[in-house]
């Protein structure tokens, strides 16, 4: 059997069991689309609550960056996961307690204000529609290379397969969809993982393989990796990171934006009681470590297996490595698997010096300059997009046919669960919040579900239109939608729950200076709207305030809105005394309405 047709039986497999459990859970009340009727076990809700996270950011392109930067890049993973510690410890229970279905809800509920609530519509759908661009180009990844059609092809498929099982299932169909697939993913992300542990380390556990020592040098891994990228004029993979205060805002931007991002929050809304959305929130985080923990030795793998397949002298060399950067691979040389990728565009050779051999080097050093020349390098010759890293490790380390096919099916299965919980959030945000609440609040339940339902469609066309020009890569893109939602939600829930003085008037103007100032600084340096061509200034660390990158400006933006909320609430009227009662009783969780099972 080919390749291609072992990845179409993974990938088609998948397919049938996300659509099959939508049919069975279609929801068929505002409730069970909204929140699956509030009885899911907390089990079921963690683990539909790591799928709902680990998305085409986490599956296909964390590991990727982390590949290409090192250590630098490691604050994906310290912010992701303290913001969970967050999520679960200072929002998630309250939150439960309240006892609504959405975001919006609350802020709209706890602010006595319509103009709150609809400002918060706004920030959700800003902060998750930028976030499903992500998920569209890591899906159009996945795609573009397992069924062999092009990016845009696969983002159009990942499109129509959502619909099906997000639009007719609401929250009831995706959290069982959610459940199957970080089952898929996870045992697609492991198992090639412990191959490749067991190939260069002899390791089978990759988290303990990454500081183990690599068999064919018979030198520790990451020195291993240290020395074959330095021969090649890049930093050590394990050097520390130059601009700090940067690190520790990009850190912070996850943590409060993985808490305040509306795709998640909104699944603590699904479970019984309120302790149970702690159990969630835990067991999510168990879930979610079996991948975090195999990702750096993903990455740390990856970067020395592709090394070594351009330059296969420097796998077995344990000093001489002038004379293996020589003997590059000859192109017509190239695995297959190079071949396949570059069909999709993702990876792309340009002969600079006309040797016929591949030369892949860091050329922005001007410290290398000389020695790429006594080379004969005229330039960096291979451009590997950062997205395919995770997905073509398998064939790089010639793995099985099978494992491939897994992995194809994990990926997909990352892309699309993420997509689903946000374009949920998205639709309940417009149908619930919007129509139901503001606009027209005499609107019949089987109407309310005909909005989301086409508020969702909606949705879907606009995130797979601008996923088709994303403003990076699947995992930089996700970033700023931490950022957004970091710098709009995360302060006024906090101030929510936690102060009796914060007024309506305090949150509106805190959520919309965070937003604001958040967007006009993304929009200064990666175009308005993330059009090409439409940005300010050139996204460069010299052009940076302060030395602080778009992607970390979330921080920034919510000290912002604390600063500017808190300000305006001391020169306004307190809230209602009903209102402070009623944030006294979402701070001291005594149970949570009646649920019903399914």
């Amino acid at each position: 059997m080919s390749q291609f047709a072992i990845n179409l039986l993974f990938v088609g497999a998948s397919f049938v069991l996300y659509i099959g459990i939508a049919i069975w859970s279609r929801a068929g009340s505002t409730k069970d689309f909204y929140v699956a009727g509030g009885g899911v076990h907390p089990v079921t809700n963690g683990m539909a609550t790591a799928a709902d996270w680990m998305s085409a950011a986490s599956f296909i392109s964390m590991a990727g960056l982390i590949s290409s930067g090192g250590y630098a890049n490691s604050t994906f993973l310290m912010g992701w996961t303290g913001g969970f510690v967050i999520l679960a410890m200072l929002l998630a229970p309250y939150l439960r307690k309240f006892g609504k279905f959405t975001v919006p809800d609350f802020i709209g509920d706890r602010f006595y204000s319509r103009t709150a609530r609809v400002i918060a519509v706004v920030c959700l759908i800003v902060a998750s529609v930028t976030y499903v661009i992500g998920q569209m180009t890591g899906a159009g990844v996945a795609f573009s290379r397992f069924l062999e059609v092009s990016s845009t092809a696969g983002i159009w498929i990942a499109a129509a397969i959502v619909f099906l099982y997000a639009v007719f299932g609401g929250m009831k169909g995706i959290t069982y969809t959610q459940v199957a697939q970080y089952i898929v993913l996870i045992v697609a992300y492991t198992i090639p993982a412990v191959f490749i542990a067991m190939q260069l380390t002899g390791n089978p556990i990759p988290m303990f393989g990454l500081f183990s020592t690599h068999s064919e040098s018979g030198v520790p891994l990451l020195e291993k990796l240290d020395d074959v990228v330095n021969a090649l004029g890049f930093q050590d993979y394990t050097a520390d990171v130059d601009n700090k205060l940067n690190m520790v805002l990009f850190t912070l931007s996850l943590m409060i934006g993985t808490a305040g991002l509306p795709h998640v929050i909104i699944r603590f809304f699904t479970v019984p009681k309120v302790a149970d959305a702690r159990w969630s929130a835990g067991w999510a985080l168990v879930f979610i470590a079996l991948l975090y923990l195999t990702a750096p030795a993903v990455a740390s793998m990856a970067r020395l297996n592709l090394m070594t397949t351009v330059y296969p002298e420097m796998a077995g060399q344990v000093e001489n490595y002038d004379a293996a950067a020589d003997n590059a691979l000859q192109y017509e040389d190239r695995p297959g698997w190079f071949r396949t990728w570059e069909e999709t565009g993702l990876i792309n050779f340009e002969d600079k010096n006309g040797d016929g051999r591949i030369q892949t080097y860091n050329d922005s050093n001007a410290d290398f300059a000389d020695t790429a020349q006594q080379r004969g390098w005229e330039g960096n010759e291979l451009t590997v997009n950062n997205d395919i890293l995770v997905l073509a490790n398998p064939e790089i380390a010639n793995l099985p046919p099978w494992v491939i096919g897994l992995i194809a099916a994990g990926g997909i299965a990352a892309a699309l669960s993420t997509a689903a919980g946000l374009l949920l959030a998205i639709s309940s945000a417009i149908s619930h919040d919007l129509i139901k609440n503001t606009i027209n609040p005499r609107i019949t339940e089987k109407g309310e579900m005909l909005a989301a339902r086409i508020s969702m469609a909606g949705a879907i066309l606009v995130a797979t239109y601008l996923g088709l020009n994303p403003p990076g890569f699947a995992v930089q893109t996700v970033a700023l939608a931490f950022g957004i939602a970091g710098a709009s939600l995360f302060p006024v829930l906090m101030m929510g729950i936690f102060s009796t003085r914060m007024n309506s008037a305090g949150a509106v103007c805190g959520m919309l200076a965070g937003l604001l100032s958040t967007l006009l600084y993304i929009f200064t340096y990666l175009g308005w709207l993330f059009i090409p061509g439409t940005n300010m200034l050139a996204n460069t660390p010299e052009n940076w305030l302060f030395g602080i990158s778009p992607l970390s400006f979330g921080a920034v933006g919510a000290i912002i809105n604390f600063a500017v909320a808190f300000a305006v609430s001391r020169v306004t009227k307190a809230p209602p005394q009903e209102i402070q009662d009623l944030v006294q009783s979402v701070r001291y969780p005594k149970g949570a309405g009646v649920a019903h099972n399914h």
